[in-house]
């Protein structure tokens, strides 16, 4: 734990992965933690997922979220995921009473669509019922304006802690100076990006609660996205113009220790999603419904199935793939945020499979076996 340790993660990875307008930057990677004898990602479980629906778990016209459905899919996918029949048993393979457990929320389209606040909620409910007390668990996110929207605090008990990185943007903190990425993507003057203090400091687990949702950049918001964007400062420079660096960035980000080995557990929030124009949400137009929760250990699987829940619904809506890199759909002044078929960067969904290289998870859909459930 005292040594610095310095990987070339872009020398790691299959040079197949990188074309000819996917040039890998080169990374520096320095922490001074060890990866544990078997990481959280891809965890427990590599390679399996719970998908559980339920047609009652939210009101469209009002979007009021119905906790007691909330409750029931949470018990039956996290059965489902581990085979468990009693659910604080399942939550107990993840969690111990002594842990001290972050809940990686998602906030950048608040207060349009985040990690639901019902559903944190059951998250800490379920921690107290395995012997976590409030005070070992933290809600936490990068932005303090956007965490602010949402009201936690209005759902769970007192003593659990609501904890942003930055309470102005470009605060620094918030995280700690000794875990960072180095790479420079457009000859910007900062070339680092710091992990989330709390995350090497205190927490020893992590339960990752990201949503379903389209993004410009990474082509969709998932969990990896979240996980690294969400825990590391100074990312939003991997995009500029009409270029992007999500497709290495990303998967480079979740790779790090600790953040790798403390986040064990992926609850993919997937009551409403947004199909395009994400990761925002501000007006209702590009918003759906899958009204569906995605459970697992694996990142990169869960990941793998939000492609196509993603694309499926720009299929239906008549809009072009996220797949699609057609330089003729790219306009970066604008117009992405009322038209579907206007991209701002060109999409990189392919940072899934990135990081399945890197060993997060497993990507290929033949083999990840779904566990599916109607509630």
């Amino acid at each position: 734990m005292n040594r610095r340790t310095f990987l070339q993660v872009a020398a790691t990875a299959p040079a197949a992965l990188a074309s000819n307008d996917r040039k890998i930057p080169k990374y520096k990677v320095v922490s001074p933690f060890q990866p544990a004898p078997r990481p959280g990602m891809p965890g427990l479980f590599p390679g399996r997922a719970a998908s559980v629906h339920a047609e009652k778990c939210i009101d469209v016209q009002s979007e009021k979220p119905d906790p007691a459905v909330i409750r029931e899919m949470m018990a039956r996918g996290m059965r489902a995921l581990t085979g468990d029949k009693d659910t604080r048993d399942s939550w107990a393979r993840f969690i111990a009473p002594s842990d001290v457990v972050g809940i990686k929320v998602n906030c950048s389209g608040a207060p349009g669509i985040m990690s639901t606040p019902q559903v944190v909620a059951e998250i800490v409910r379920n921690l107290a019922a395995v012997g976590v007390k409030p005070g070992q668990i933290w809600i936490y996110e990068r932005f303090k304006s956007q965490v602010d929207s949402v009201h936690y605090d209005r759902f769970v008990p007192p003593g659990v802690h609501i904890w942003t990185a930055e309470t102005d943007r470009g605060e620094t903190d918030g995280y700690d100076p000794s875990t960072f990425v180095e790479t420079t993507f457009f000859d910007e003057e900062d070339t680092r990006s710091n992990l989330v203090r709390l995350v090497a400091n205190t927490f020893t687990k992590i339960v990752n609660v990201p949503n379903m949702k389209d993004h410009g950049a990474a082509g969709v918001t998932g969990c990896l996205k979240n996980i690294a964007y969400g825990s590391f400062s100074n990312v939003a420079r991997s995009h500029s113009g009409t270029v992007t660096n999500t497709y290495s960035f990303i998967g480079t980000l979740a790779a790090v220790e600790p953040l790798r080995s403390r986040t064990v557990l992926q609850v993919m929030d997937g009551l409403r999603g947004v199909w395009h124009g994400g990761p925002f949400s501000e007006s209702r137009k590009f918003r759906c419904y899958p009204k569906r929760m995605l459970f697992g250990s694996d990142p990169v699987a869960l990941d793998r199935l939000l492609l196509d829940i993603i694309d499926g619904q720009r299929k239906a809506e008549h809009a072009i793939s996220v797949w699609d890199r057609s330089p003729q759909y790219v306009n970066p002044s604008g117009g992405h945020d009322r038209n579907p078929n206007v991209n701002s960067f060109v999409r990189e969904p392919g940072h899934i499979e990135y990081a399945a290289h890197l060993g997060l998870g497993v990507y290929d859909l033949d083999k990840i076996k779904v566990a599916s459930l109607e509630v």
